[in-house]
């Protein structure tokens, strides 16, 4: 198998990136879990994650705390986040822009600046009336028991600090992730 080492940039984080092209995400809301495949196979599964205090499904507006439904990539990865690890997604996609433009939610100009930053690989405005900001992270310093009873962040999916840990040695930008 064969592994390219790259430096990414994204503002203040800078992460070797390892992951492999085959690898993606599925991220089943339901289940609380999330699938490491490659392919089709599921190679790991890391259970018990949380998501959003609104659930999951179609965002509306910034600060619904939902999880969003939807494909994404991983965007930019924050080494030195509050909560670990920070795994920024390409959230709002062009879908969810789509969508949002549909119900008035959004006006053209940001659906157009969206659509603009998928068709040019770089990550979507994340200041829209749709919110952004959505990624997968670990705990940090926050409580263990709180993250093993309660879905706590405000649309992310969070994981221990040890699972955020191990999935960084498995993913990188530009890494798919499908939350169902």
């Amino acid at each position: 198998m064969l592994r390219i080492v790259l430096m990414l940039y994204c503002g203040l984080c800078v992460l070797p990136a390892w992951a492999d092209d085959d690898i993606w995400l599925l991220v089943d809301t339901k289940a609380r879990k999330i699938e490491v495949k490659k392919g089709e196979q599921t190679i790991e599964v890391l259970d018990k994650i949380a998501i959003g205090r609104g659930g999951a499904g179609r965002k509306s507006h910034r600060g619904d705390n939902i999880t969003p439904h939807g494909s994404y990539r991983i965007g930019w990865v924050g080494e030195k986040s509050t909560f670990r690890r920070f795994f920024g997604l390409t959230y709002p996609s062009v879908e969810d822009a789509e969508k949002a433009l549909d119900h008035k939610i959004i006006d053209e100009y940001t659906y157009n600046r969206i659509v603009t930053a998928h068709q040019f690989s770089q990550i979507p405005p994340q200041n829209t009336p749709l919110g952004g900001q959505i990624g997968i992270h670990g705990l940090g310093s926050a409580d263990r028991r709180v993250h093993e009873n309660f879905d706590w962040t405000h649309g992310c999916i969070a994981l221990t600090n040890g699972q955020i840990d191990h999935l960084s040695q498995l993913v990188s930008p530009g890494t798919v992730v499908k939350i169902k």
